[in-house]
């Protein structure tokens, strides 16, 4: 296993494949002044990532908020767990919410896992959502594609814009709750926030801007073809 890592001020990498369980996404910790995670992995791996958080010197004590960018079990596996032990407030976009606290098609049957319905405290509706948590502002924006209520997250950190961009990979299968005509048109709105660092939800973290710009490209030109 790696070792959780600094990705820049701000932003740490305490999940992930290689990190946590080979079944999670890639969570991500923001210290916003307090603390603030982006997704949660697939449900076995709580215990590593509260120490993986203590590692990198914080304290999960000092957690308060979970956002979730989507639906799918490796990205809200442990949500109900790290809701109830630190008392979060669970943050995600209206549209998928209803999944997120029924358990209905969040794919825990794929991955073999049992997963426990998380209520969401905050349910955010319209395109586009802003929140300062902390001392940090959150920009949400609805990008349907992936999953009906799929949502990215940008911060800014030393004048550079972070974005926590979930599975701008895919798939966008309907069987996953994906339609690739909105995910295009999501892809080329996310292109449009002109990202200096993107936190993906599996690739990891991918700089500088350009870089970003060419990623993003890649699976938008793949959605048109």
């Amino acid at each position: 296993m790696q070792s959780p890592f600094r990705v820049c001020e701000k932003v740490y990498m305490v999940g992930s494949a290689d990190i946590s369980s080979g079944m999670d996404c890639c969570v991500y910790l923001v210290d916003a002044g307090e603390l603030v995670l982006i997704d949660a992995g697939a449900g076995g791996s709580t215990d590593k990532l509260i120490v993986n958080i203590q590692a990198l010197g914080f304290m999960p004590e000092q957690l308060t908020t979970l956002i979730i960018t989507h639906a799918h079990i490796d990205h809200i596996g442990s949500a109900a767990d790290l809701r109830d032990r630190f008392n979060l407030r669970v943050i995600a976009h209206a549209e998928d919410s209803a999944a997120i606290e029924s358990g209905k098609k969040v794919g825990a049957e794929h991955y073999g896992v049992r997963y426990r319905p998380c209520p969401v405290d905050e349910k955010l509706a319209g395109q586009l959502n802003e929140r300062f948590i902390g001392s940090t502002k959150f920009s949400f924006m609805y990008v349907p594609g992936h999953t009906p209520g799929s949502m990215v997250v940008t911060i800014e950190s030393e004048g550079k814009k972070v974005l926590f961009g979930q599975d701008i990979h895919g798939p966008y299968m309907p069987m996953w709750g994906g339609d690739p005509q909105l995910a295009a048109i999501s892809l080329e709105r996310i292109m449009q926030i002109e990202a200096d660092i993107l936190c993906e939800g599996h690739y990891g973290a991918i700089k500088p801007a350009d870089e970003v710009k060419q990623f993003i490209s890649e699976f938008l030109d793949e959605l048109k073809s």
